[in-house]
């Protein structure tokens, strides 16, 4: 295998192996059962996989696999995340790269979704490791560059040592010549900030080979061989491999006797340490030089190791009674599983949710259609009421009028006479002065008396108007009705002007509607001053005719045009020289006009007149022809 291998493989150590990594798993075994939290077994079973893969694989998956039934039980996330991986060192070492691939690549997702930076940076270099072995240098780079700008803002940076380290030693030729010590000085200083010895010989390493490539190359190779003694010094045997073999490579097109010891020397090491990937590795590398050399019996000897070196791992395999293969395809399944079952409690919850709605909002129905059902015979009884009220009102009011119609019929007589009296009496020279004075007001009285009667006997107070219709010339009745009133105008010196269609008929009672505009035009006589002109007009709209009455006088206030209409309004005030209102014409003409299909409105300002507007249908022989 490359030297990429033995680089990956130390990268793995450099995150859980001490160089007491033998005590350390010692003393983790016995732990191990006195550990109560759940949790910190499941962080224990993950360490003590991490440790034991350079030993036994096998002994790896076994402990992966239960932290990771543990942590996906009590859905732990960080246990889950460790777990993958340790699964992905397993897959690797095995070499199944795609597997290897695959659970470096959840590791670093679920990294990811706790936050954890420093682990998800370290993920991301293992991944960009597997696509260099596999090829795919294109992947590789973008994910070297994905961990260098991820953890560019580490707090706790240690691991960017090795990112750097493993970044250049993969792909020096994406580093400017210039540019090259300057990253190794940044590992270097980060290495030296954390006291981290291991990554420390192997940034010596880098430096050596940079020695190397630029000409010093006697200080390059001393400088490795210093690196390698200290490894071995401190025990760092699996470090101190890849050391030794790049010396060997060094040496082999320049002194190959020299070159053959330096691989010698790692085969005996990794012999010694049971390094399987390095034995393979070294042996291929002697099978060729060998075969290049056309040493045929050294070429079959190692030749013959490697074969054996096969034989030996596929009884590994088989004893160990574990089909990874098998496990990861089962792994896959219940990975799915999980996920339907997650979907299917999901779809449980919401559906109990709604579930549950539905049976609250059933028994507010419940609730409101039992109040409904009680508020509605409330209601049905409360209107049975209103309508016996109603109806009683009803017949009251036709009594009350028909009382009020009997009582103003009674005074009229009486009142006549004494408006009739007081009149004769009124023009005798006989009479003092004081008596003639009392006899005008006698008169007036009576003659304001016999309006209101008048009034209160036009009033249809039943809201029953009994109308006489005919067709009428609405020109003929405007015009009578303005030369009877010019009399009145003219104790005003006010000037009444028609302008009117006299062409427009329109079916109605003559007497009632005399009454409306007779009404209308006193009106204006009443509230305008005097020498003011009134002018009185009407024009035909397609089916109708408009009507208006239109003065210069006092005008109405705003609050006080929606009462104008009412019976004994408020609104009342007396005329420009004192006439006095009974509160019943305007309301007496709304009852008219409405009682023909009509309606009847006003417009004025305070202090600028008011112009009063009668619209009607016209009669049928008026209307347009379809």
């Amino acid at each position: 295998m490359k030297k990429l291998a033995a680089l990956f493989s130390f990268l793995l150590l450099w995150g859980a192996v001490c160089y007491g990594q033998i005590e350390s798993i010692t003393k983790l075994k016995k732990q191990l059962p006195f550990i109560k939290d759940s949790l910190q077994y499941v962080d224990a079973l993950n360490r003590l996989g991490m440790l034991l893969y350079e030993n036994n694989v096998d002994s790896t998956f076994f402990y992966t696999e239960h932290a990771r039934s543990i942590a996906g039980r009590l859905q732990y996330a960080k246990g889950n995340a460790g777990a993958a991986n340790n699964l992905g060192v397993v897959y690797y070492l095995k070499g199944n790269l795609q597997l290897a691939l695959r659970y470096y690549n959840e590791g670093y997702i679920r990294y990811t979704a706790i936050h954890d930076t420093a682990d998800a940076v370290e993920s991301t270099m293992n991944i960009a490791m597997v696509y260099q072995e596999i090829g795919k240098d294109q992947k590789a780079i973008s994910n070297f560059k994905r961990a260098v700008s991820t953890g560019a803002n580490l707090k706790r940076d240690s691991i960017m040592a090795l990112v750097w380290y493993n970044y250049m030693l993969s792909y020096p030729g994406n580093f400017a010549k210039d540019s090259v010590l300057f990253y190794i000085d940044k590992a270097k200083q980060i290495a030296e900030k954390y006291k981290d010895r291991r990554v420390l010989l192997a940034i010596e390493q880098l430096t050596a080979d940079n020695y190397i490539k630029n000409g010093q190359r006697d200080k390059g190779i001393t400088l490795l061989q210093q690196a390698v003694f200290d490894a071995i010094k401190n025990n760092l045997y699996y470090l101190s491999l890849d050391m030794i073999i790049d010396l060997g490579d060094q040496f082999a097109a320049t002194d190959p006797a020299k070159a053959v010891s330096y691989y010698k020397q790692a085969l005996t090491i990794a012999r010694q340490k049971q390094y399987r990937v390095y034995i393979e590795s070294v042996s291929k590398k002697l099978y060729n030089f060998y075969t290049a050399k056309k040493d045929i019996a050294n070429a079959f000897f190692y030749s013959k190791a490697l074969l054996n070196l096969h034989d030996e791992q596929g009884k590994i395999d088989n004893n160990s009674g574990v089909d990874y293969i098998e496990y990861a395809l089962k792994d896959q399944e219940l990975e799915s599983a999980r996920l339907q079952s997650a979907y299917q409690l999901k779809f449980l919850f919401v559906s109990g949710f709604l579930l549950l709605l539905t049976i609250v909002a059933m028994v507010i129905l419940w609730r409101n259609i039992k109040q409904l059902r009680k508020t509605s015979g409330a209601l049905r009884l409360q209107f049975e009421q209103t309508e016996s009220t109603m109806e009683a009102l009803e017949v009251m009011n036709k009594d009350y009028a028909r009382l009020i119609k009997i009582v103003a019929h009674d005074l009229r007589n009486p009142i006549s006479a004494i408006y009739t009296i007081s009149g004769m009496l009124q023009p005798d020279e006989k009479l003092p002065a004081d008596m003639k004075e009392l006899m005008k007001l006698v008169q007036v009285s009576s003659k304001n008396a016999l309006d209101l009667i008048n009034d209160l006997l036009e009033t249809d107070l039943d809201q029953h108007q009994n109308l006489k219709m005919e067709e009428l010339d609405l020109g003929e009745l405007l015009g009578q009705c303005v030369n009877l009133l010019s009399f009145r105008a003219k104790d005003k010196n006010q000037l009444l002007t028609l302008n009117s269609d006299a062409t427009v008929k329109v079916m109605g009672d003559r007497e009632k509607l005399w009454r409306v505009i007779n009404n209308l035009v006193v009106n204006a006589i009443k509230f305008s001053p005097e020498g003011t002109p009134i002018r009185i007009e009407s024009r035909k709209l397609a089916d109708k005719v408009l009507i208006t009455v239109i003065d210069t006088g006092l005008g109405i206030a705003a609050d006080l045009q929606s009462k104008i209409f009412d019976p004994f309004t408020s609104a009342m005030r007396p005329g420009t020289q004192g006439e006095q209102p009974f509160g019943l014409g305007l309301y007496i003409s709304k009852q008219i006009i409405e009682s023909h299909g009509g309606k009847i409105w006003l417009e004025s300002e305070p202090g600028d007149g008011t112009t009063f507007f009668v619209e009607l249908p016209v009669a049928e022989s008026e209307k347009p022809k379809a």
